[in-house]
């Protein structure tokens, strides 16, 4: 991940899970009425909270129930949830303009005329925010979009020509008509002020303010038709409704701006004399990203639940380029990864592990028959995604020293967060890079003259009591124990996003009588739903964590048993975001967050003071 996938990562922690739409109603109507109380003047207090609750709160209601249905009616796609989630939002401007008008009219002589223009204001702008929401969520056209935009203003519109005795001003109707719409004498004094001319008022800003909204998604989304040939709103949507609803809207936004890649899958599976498999690594060269279980995201347990053995999903060389579009690829890499499987051929015998540093790399080896499992890390230094096309050549430059197969793994297993410049990527061409390839081959060469012996095997894990929001995924910690005559070597496979920095030397460090260690993680976006930096040891007991991974190594070691290991490759036809696809999706979106900001700024400046001369001249 670079800074720039950073900075759109950490754009989550902004979203927020929409509550339930009863609970939106309910604070709906708490607001109403103590608003009433502020508002209005009557004998007693509960008369004043009714009132509260019916000339705000009310509109508020028919808003959240009646624009699911409506918009659903026409195509669109806002729930009951959202929709009184976005109902709650309006009545909060119209209490916020209310309470501001209420201030200066007593501070300054603008009088209730004032108070009453600003009402009209603030209804208009709640139908720009509903506009605005509907049209970036449903998708529709700028008239399809305001019919359910308008239903919370035209709720209060309503009830302002009854209950202001707007109907007075008109001979139509008899005695029942004006029984009906025409109720001056149950409402607030505050009321009587209106006068037809302001409904004609109220509907030429709704419809300046329209034309605003309109204006403003088409400059925003401009950038993106032409870089990428998508909306804007398109993402917008998808991003919201995925974190707040848990929708797959985003996964048909991230079709659009896909590619097809041809990746590797390697399986590396060991085996009991009685043909029982004890443990199956699988790597498929896709990032497990970008968030939450949107595309690939939860891609390790999919692995674990394809497998016989004790699941082994650690994170290969690859950035998020090569994200799975959607969950559904996930099962071309599960197709793949059962043809490698099924090729497979076994061998008993197997090398001691190898270690190699050059520079900053620093892999680990170790040979089973003519195929070999390496684990590149970079720690004690800082480290994100190693890039695709240097994991290839890695592995290429393997097997050039005599491997059939090479299984590459990322440790991926220190890094420092979301700081800094370019938050550790391994790139094409950077000494990094160069380091990496080079140690591949060194181990390589080793690992090809190496002699073999027996190779026993023992497994452990736990599901661990952490969760996904402590950066835990839900395969929890695995242990691999490998033993060649007397040399025992540890694979420690934790499921979470990268790890905190100094931990991973630490735990090394602590795991007691094994002659060699790694420790890696699966890179598992489920903890990355609304944290883009969530990495393991960032939110629990580092004691408690090398204890356990201690505990488990000791369970691994009383495990041990012969086994058989082999290891074979395919290929799948997958979709990813793409060559630089990210990059770009990152830059546009921080774009909008950066200049949106000021350009919605600009526009409501420039409405407010057409909206201001309006009334003047009304």
């Amino acid at each position: 991940m670079t800074a720039t996938q950073g900075d759109l990562a950490a754009l989550s922690r902004y979203i927020f899970r929409a509550p339930r739409w009863y609970s939106s109603l309910a604070f709906a109507l708490l607001i109403a009425a103590v608003a009433g109380v502020a508002a209005f003047d009557f004998r007693f207090v509960l008369e004043d909270a009714w009132q509260g609750i019916f000339f705000i709160g009310l509109p508020t209601v028919i808003a959240s129930a009646l624009t699911p249905w409506i918009d659903g009616k026409l195509g669109g796609q806002l729930t009951r949830n959202r929709a009184s989630l976005l109902a709650l939002a309006g009545e909060l401007v119209v209490v916020a303009f209310l309470i501001l008008a209420g201030i200066l009219a007593v501070l300054t002589p603008l009088g209730q005329g004032f108070v009453f223009d600003t009402l009209l204001a603030a209804l208009a702008s709640v139908f720009a925010l509903r506009l605005l929401v509907v049209m970036a969520v449903s998708r529709k056209s700028l008239l399809i979009a305001s019919i359910p935009a308008s239903l919370h203003t035209v709720a209060s519109a309503v009830l302002l020509f009854i209950y202001s005795g707007t109907m007075r001003y008109f001979e139509i109707g008899g005695p029942l008509a004006r029984s009906f719409l025409s109720r001056p004498e149950r409402a607030p004094p505050e009321l009587l002020v209106v006068v037809p001319q302001d409904f004609l008022v109220l509907g030429v800003i709704c419809v300046l303010y329209a034309g605003a909204v309109w204006a403003f998604l088409t400059v925003i989304d401009r950038p993106w038709r032409r870089s990428m040939d998508v909306s804007v709103l398109d993402f917008i949507r998808g991003f919201i409704g995925h974190i707040a609803e848990g929708s797959r809207e985003l996964e048909t936004f991230f079709e659009d701006i896909g590619e097809e890649a041809i990746v590797p899958v390697t399986v590396l599976s060991f085996r009991t004399p009685s043909g029982t498999e004890k443990a199956r690594f699988t790597l498929p060269m896709i990032h497990p990203g970008p968030m939450g279980e949107i595309g690939g995201g939860n891609l390790p347990e999919r692995v674990a639940e394809w497998s016989d053995g004790v699941a082994f999903p650690p994170h290969a060389t690859a950035g998020h380029d090569f994200n799975l579009v959607t969950e559904r690829e996930v099962d071309s890499i599960l197709d793949a990864a059962s043809e490698a499987f099924a090729a497979i051929s076994y061998d008993g015998v197997a090398s001691q592990s190898v270690r190699k540093r050059v520079g900053d790399a620093t892999l680990i080896g170790q040979a089973f028959g003519n195929d070999a499992l390496l684990v590149s890390t970079f720690s004690p230094q800082f480290a994100d995604d190693v890039e695709f096309s240097i994991g290839m050549t890695a592995g290429a430059e393997a097997r050039v020293h005599g491997l059939k197969d090479v299984m590459l793994v990322d440790a991926h297993n220190s890094n420092n967060g979301l700081t800094g410049p370019d938050l550790g990527h391994v790139v094409p061409g950077s000494k990094r890079s160069y380091d990496m390839i080079q140690a591949a081959g060194s181990v390589a060469e080793s690992l090809t003259d190496a002699p073999r012996g027996p190779v026993k095997l023992g497994v452990a894990w736990d599901r661990t009591p952490w969760t996904p929001p402590e950066g835990i995924g839900p395969l929890g910690i695995r242990v691999a124990m490998v033993e060649v005559e007397g040399q025992l070597t540890a694979y420690v496979l934790v499921d979470g996003n990268n790890m905190e920095p100094g931990l991973r030397d630490r735990i090394v460090e602590s795991i007691p009588a094994v002659d060699d260690a790694e420790i890696m993680t699966t890179d598992t976006h489920v903890v990355n739903t609304v944290k883009s930096a969530n990495q393991v040891g960032g939110a629990i007991s580092h004691d408690e964590l090398v204890s356990l991974i201690c505990s488990l190594v000791e369970t691994a070691r009383e495990d041990l048993e012969p086994v058989e290991a082999g290891m074979a490759s395919s290929r799948a036809s997958v979709t990813v975001f793409g060559n630089d696809r990210t990059e770009t999706l990152a830059s546009h979106a921080n774009a909008l967050i950066s200049m949106g900001g000021a350009l919605a700024a600009a526009f409501i400046i420039v409405v407010f003071t057409v909206s201001i001369l309006i009334f003047l001249l009304a």
